[in-house]
C-alpha cells in the first residue's frame, strides 16, 4: 500500500482497515501524524506506530477494567517491536534512516533523490504487515 503521499503508519494501518472493519477515510486521519517518525521528528517508525495501533484496534483495552486487553495489547506490540528490531536494528526512524533530518526541506528532498523510501521504508513497512500476519 507504500504509494504516493501516504506515510507508513497510514500504510500498515490501512492493509488491514477491512479486517477490523475500519472506516478507511477514519484510519488514515488517525495515522497522518505519525509518518516519519512521528511528525517528522524520527522517532518510533511509522510502519511500527501503524503496526501497534492494528494490534490495539484488534486486541487491546476497550473497557476501564479490560485489563487482559490491555496485557494482550502490550505483549503482541513487544513481540512485533522485538521481531521489528531484530530484522531492521532499530524501531526507531532515525536510526532506519542514518544522516537524514527529516524536518528539514533538504533532508526530505535527499530521502526523495536518494530511494530511502524503495531501501528502507517499504521494506520496513512489508515487514511489519508480515510481522503481524503472524502474530494476530
Amino acid at each position: 500500500m507504500v504509494a504516493g503521499s501516504w506515510n507508513c503508519a497510514q500504510s500498515v494501518l490501512g492493509v488491514f482497515c477491512d479486517d477490523l472493519n475500519l472506516n478507511r477515510e477514519t484510519a488514515m486521519k488517525l495515522a497522518s501524524g505519525f509518518g516519519a517518525g512521528m511528525a517528522r521528528k524520527q522517532e518510533v517508525c511509522g510502519a511500527v506506530s501503524g503496526a501497534v495501533m492494528v494490534i490495539g484496534l484488534k486486541h487491546g483495552q476497550a473497557r476501564e477494567d479490560d485489563k487482559a486487553g490491555k496485557e494482550a495489547a502490550y505483549r503482541l506490540s513487544r513481540e512485533l517491536m522485538d521481531r521489528f528490531q531484530a530484522k531492521f536494528g532499530s524501531c526507531l526512524c532515525r536510526e532506519l534512516l542514518p544522516g537524514l533530518d527529516l524536518a528539514t526541506e533538504a533532508g526530505h528532498m535527499r530521502y526523495k533523490a536518494e530511494g530511502w523510501s524503495e531501501r528502507v521504508c517499504r521494506p520496513c513497512v512489508r515487514a511489519a504487515v508480515r510481522i503481524l500476519e503472524e502474530i494476530l
